[in-house]
């Protein structure tokens, strides 16, 4: 169904690399214009990861699509702002938001839900629920205003499950919100023609899980395979596949919800 984005305009934050990148790439494939919003809009060199032309933009145009790339902090509600105000006053209109900005940006060995210190505490709420609430908040203004939008938000499966070890406390507990707050601005939303929803992925080998812990290594996919009941870990292209689902006319009568990406994980006990 090649072109059914045909004319759309898309904002995926977080997409100079890894399954921000992905996302782009998909919705340019299926004709959309993308922009391209990341804090570092050469985040691809961090993890070495291989892209097709000098930069993601670059990548979003050689589809045949416009692709427009802003540098911007989606924690920062000002620089949000601006960024949408231009998306709107450069291409005429904001069609989907996929608001992937975030991760587990600090060391896992000092995450513990009862020592957590308040600077990574702090830092990891706002790169993950209040970078999702920021860019909510400005897409909604010209999507009510052309009543029609669809909001694609990024969980977890550490959003959806607890653990026995109090591991990554702040991410669980942002991705956690962010499901909430999803359900929260469907229930909002909906009477303006707005689908709000989001996906929460398992185990995906993207180059920072790849560089970080090692997910691309044999001995590690086959471990982690063992407890997926699909047994293979998730490659980039399973989770842009199910943005598709919710950025285009197949979820129309679909919001308030959050669809696991996981090949089963969900299923499995922590």
């Amino acid at each position: 169904m090649a072109g059914k984005l045909a004319g759309k305009v898309a904002l995926v934050t977080g997409a100079a690399r890894g399954l921000g990148r992905a996302y782009a790439l998909h919705l340019a494939d299926l004709g959309a214009h993308v922009v391209v919003n990341d804090i570092n809009l050469r985040a691809f060199e961090e993890f070495d990861e291989a892209i097709e032309a000098e930069s993601v933009e670059a990548e979003v145009r050689l589809r045949g699509v416009r692709g427009l790339g802003i540098q911007a902090d989606a924690s920062n509600k000002a620089e949000v702002d601006a960024m949408v105000e231009q998306i709107v006053r450069d291409l005429g209109r904001l069609d989907i938001l996929v608001c992937n900005a975030g991760g587990m940006l600090r060391p896992i060995e000092r995450g513990k839900a009862s020592e957590m210190p308040e600077d990574d505490f702090r830092f990891i709420m706002d790169v993950n629920l209040s970078a999702t609430v920021f860019c909510c908040q400005a897409a909604a203004r010209p999507m009510k205003a052309q009543r029609s939008g669809k909001i694609v938000n990024v969980s977890s499966q550490a959003g959806l499950r607890g653990n026995l070890t109090g591991d990554m406390a702040a991410y669980c507990t942002a991705k956690a919100a962010i499901t909430e707050y999803t359900r929260l601005l469907a229930g909002e939303l909906g009477p303006h023609n707005i689908n709000v929803n989001c996906i929460a992925p398992g185990l995906i080998l993207t180059s920072r899980a790849n560089a970080q812990f090692g997910r691309h290594l044999p001995e590690n996919q086959a471990k982690a395979s063992a407890t997926i009941p699909l047994r293979r870990v998730g490659l980039p292209i399973d989770c842009a596949r199910v943005v598709e689902f919710l950025a285009t006319e197949l979820s129309d009568y679909v919001t308030g919800q959050c669809i696991p990406v996981c090949g089963g994980m969900v299923l499995s006990p922590s």
